[in-house]
């Protein structure tokens, strides 16, 4: 199924989140049949992953962007459930520290880049600067020079712009994910949030609040995917009220970029080779 191309912008033409389902089924007739997709996607993935990690020429960074209760923990959780660790980081991005406050806002993005060979994961990113920033407006109150807040937003538009194809072409491939969550379907998860003990502890009466500005949010994050999807870094708009329809094309998704970058395993020279006959016998012969 070609979810990559379904669910892709890559800033040609126009765009507007109205059009954009919440709520998906594509070619499946059941959730069992998207199960078995996943899995089937998962197994080929950790092929792929290990010969990403042993090449070292690319590295993937995964960016997943959403509303509250859309599902970015499970689906991190469950599409990546099945790689090697070893490759795999990490990095929730909430608010931030005062020292993170005294640098400019990718600093802290910059810091934790995946390295060559690894796959690196943002739980929401360096986009909250021009997301829940421009909501709130709290560039207002930040520390900066006042000709650095004129046109802040269109600015870091194009500064975005600009880091993700640098990036890009430096080896690390910037995969953009937004969970599409309907508004009905996140009160009936805040409400399962509210209903079910175990699930208590993920509710925050801030959740609330934020839900307030739901029309605002909408049309941050369609000018964010407007102005910084690109040819080689779209964004893949994902309906996410079925959490499982959200894996499959997540982990579809991942699996067509991986094949693209085709990675393989590091072919040896022939002194190499020789010398792996050499210790091969060596170990044959000891005792």
């Amino acid at each position: 199924m070609d979810f990559a191309k379904r669910y892709a912008f890559d800033g040609t033409g126009k765009f507007s989140l109205n059009i954009c389902p919440t709520c998906d089924l594509s070619d499946f007739h059941k959730k069992s049949e998207a199960l078995n997709e996943i899995a089937k996607n998962i197994e080929r993935l950790q092929v792929m992953q290990d010969m990403l990690y042993a090449q070292t020429k690319h590295a993937i960074l995964i960016i997943l962007q959403a509303l509250d209760a859309a599902g970015k923990d499970s689906t991190i959780k469950h599409v990546m459930s099945g790689v090697n660790p070893q490759g795999v980081e990490v990095h929730s991005f909430k608010q931030p520290s005062a020292e993170e406050l005294r640098h400019d806002y990718l600093w802290r993005a910059v810091k934790v880049l995946p390295e060559r060979g690894k796959i690196g994961i943002f739980n929401r990113s360096y986009y909250e600067d021009v997301l829940i920033v421009k909501v709130r407006k709290l560039y207002e109150n930040q520390k900066m020079p006042d000709y650095c807040k004129e046109d802040i937003i269109l600015n870091r538009y194009k500064q975005i712009r600009q880091f993700e194809d640098h990036l890009w072409e430096n080896g690390i491939i910037t995969v953009k994910f937004f969970l599409n969550i309907s508004k009905e379907k996140q009160r009936e998860r805040f409400l399962e949030r509210i209903n079910q003990d175990d699930k208590n502890w993920k509710f925050s009466t801030s959740d609330i609040e934020e839900r307030k500005y739901w029309d605002d949010y909408q049309e941050a994050y369609e000018s964010a995917i407007r102005e910084t999807a690109t040819e080689n870094n779209p964004w893949y708009v994902v309906p996410a009220d079925k959490k499982w329809y959200t894996r499959a094309v997540v982990s579809e998704t991942l699996l067509q970029v991986m094949q693209k970058i085709n990675p393989q395993y590091p072919v040896v020279s022939p002194r190499q080779k020789e010398m792996l006959a050499e210790c091969k016998q060596q170990l044959s012969e000891k005792k």
